[in-house]
C-alpha cells in the first residue's frame, strides 16, 4: 500500500500489548505519511518537449508532442460549419459516431478526438497534469481555425468533455472562445464537491491518499447511464472503453467538476445546455446551480430538457432528436424543442 516507505508490523494486538508507545508511534507515522502526501494521486508524466501543434490524417499532435487519435466526418464540399466533439469520462471518440453521422447528413463537418489518458492515447487510465486537457482543446481549435478560416466552429462536449470546454472557455489562459461560434454542453459534469454529500468527499480524499491506484468498477451502484441497452453492451465489449477506474483519476475528474461549476457564470460564448431528467450520473442539484450562475451572470444560453433523457444523451434511444435540436440551434433556424427557462426546471 505504501509507496514511499515499507513497514512490517506485528499482529496488531500483540504489538499493541507489548509496545504501546511504539504502536502509537506507528499510528502517528501513518497519519504523517498521509498528511505529507507521501502517497497521493498519480498523473501522467510531464513532457517538456515544445513543438508547433499539427495533425495528420488520423492524429492531432499537441504542443508537447502528445498524439491524440481522432475521427473526422466531412462533407464533399468545404464545410461552413464544423463541430469539434469531446467525449466523457472513460469513453473515447467513438462515442460521437452517430452524432457525427447526423452532422454529416446536415452537411456539417464533425471531428471527435480521444482526450489524453483515454481511448487509444498513451498512459490510458492516468489523469493528465492540470490544464493539459484544456491546452489540447486550444491546440485542436487553433489548427481547425487555421485550416478553415471562414468556417463557423462549435464545440460539443458530453459530461467530462463539457466540463473541459467550460473550463477552457472561461479561462484567459486559453484562446478558445476567440475561435468558436458557440458551445453545446450535453449533461455537463458539474457535480462539484460543494454539492456532494460529506461522506463521498471524505471517502475520496481518504482513498486517493491511501490507495490511489485502486480501480473500482462501479458494479453494484445500479446507475443507468442510458436507456440504449445495446449501446451499453457494445461499450462493455469495447477494449478502449475503461471499465475499472483508478481512484486518482476520479479525483482528477472531481477537481475538474469543481472548476467547471465555479466558472459556469463566466462563459463567454453562446451556449446550449442539454440535460436529461432521468440523468442518474450528474444530479439535478449541481446542474441547477450551474444554470442559476449562468442566468445570474447573463451568459447567453439556451436550456433544453429531455424528460425521457438519461446521461448519455448522444447514445440514448431518442438521440436523433438531440442531434436535430443541436443542428437547429447551430443553424439558428429556431429554438430547439423542449427549451425552457431553468427556473421552471429547478
Amino acid at each position: 500500500m505504501f509507496s514511499c516507505l515499507s513497514i512490517r508490523l506485528r499482529p496488531p494486538s500483540t504489538f499493541r500489548e507489548r509496545n504501546p508507545v511504539g504502536y502509537r508511534g506507528v499510528v502517528f507515522l501513518l497519519i504523517a505519511l498521509l498528511l505529507t502526501g507521501c502517497i497521493g494521486p498519480k498523473t501522467q508524466p510531464l513532457n517538456h518537449q515544445v513543438i508547433t501543434p499539427t495533425f495528420n490524417s488520423n492524429h492531432f499532435i499537441s504542443d508537447d508532442g502528445y498524439r491524440l487519435p481522432f475521427r473526422q466526418y466531412f462533407p464533399d464540399q468545404a464545410p461552413d460549419t464544423i463541430v469539434i466533439a469531446l467525449h466523457g469520462f472513460n469513453d473515447y471518440s467513438i462515442a460521437f459516431e452517430k452524432l457525427c453521422q447526423a452532422m454529416l447528413r446536415a452537411k456539417i463537418a464533425c471531428l471527435a478526438y480521444d482526450q489524453r489518458g483515454f481511448g487509444a492515447t498513451r498512459h490510458t487510465g492516468l489523469w493528465p497534469p492540470e490544464g493539459r486537457l484544456q491546452r489540447d482543446l486550444e491546440a485542436v481549435v487553433t489548427l481547425v481555425r487555421h485550416r478553415y478560416p471562414e468556417a463557423r466552429i462549435f464545440l460539443s462536449g458530453e459530461s467530462m468533455g463539457a466540463a473541459v470546454i467550460m473550463t477552457a472557455l472561461a479561462s484567459d489562459a486559453y484562446r478558445v472562445d476567440e475561435n468558436i461560434t458557440g458551445a453545446i454542453l450535453l449533461a455537463p459534469a458539474v457535480w462539484a464537491r460543494a454539492t456532494q454529500p460529506w461522506y463521498q468527499r471524505w471517502l475520496l480524499s481518504l482513498a486517493v491518499y491511501t490507495v490511489p491506484g485502486w480501480k473500482p468498477t462501479g458494479e453494484g451502484l445500479e446507475i443507468q447511464a442510458t436507456d440504449n441497452i445495446e449501446a451499453l453492451r457494445k461499450m462493455a465489449r469495447d477494449p478502449l472503453v475503461i471499465k475499472a477506474t483508478r481512484i486518482d483519476a476520479i479525483y482528477g475528474l472531481t477537481n475538474l467538476m469543481d472548476k467547471a461549476l465555479e466558472v459556469s457564470g463566466s462563459l463567454r460564448s453562446d451556449t446550449l445546455v442539454m440535460y436529461g431528467e432521468r440523468d442518474e450520473v450528474i444530479p439535478k442539484s449541481p446542474t441547477c446551480e450551474m444554470l442559476a450562475a449562468m442566468k445570474t451572470k447573463a451568459v447567453p444560453f439556451d436550456f433544453v430538457l429531455y424528460p425521457e433523457g438519461y446521461h448519455m444523451l448522444s447514445r440514448d434511444l431518442q438521440a436523433e432528436q438531440v442531434f436535430k435540436d443541436m443542428i437547429q440551434w447551430m443553424q439558428h433556424q429556431k429554438i430547439p424543442t423542449g427549451t425552457l427557462d431553468p427556473d421552471d426546471f429547478c
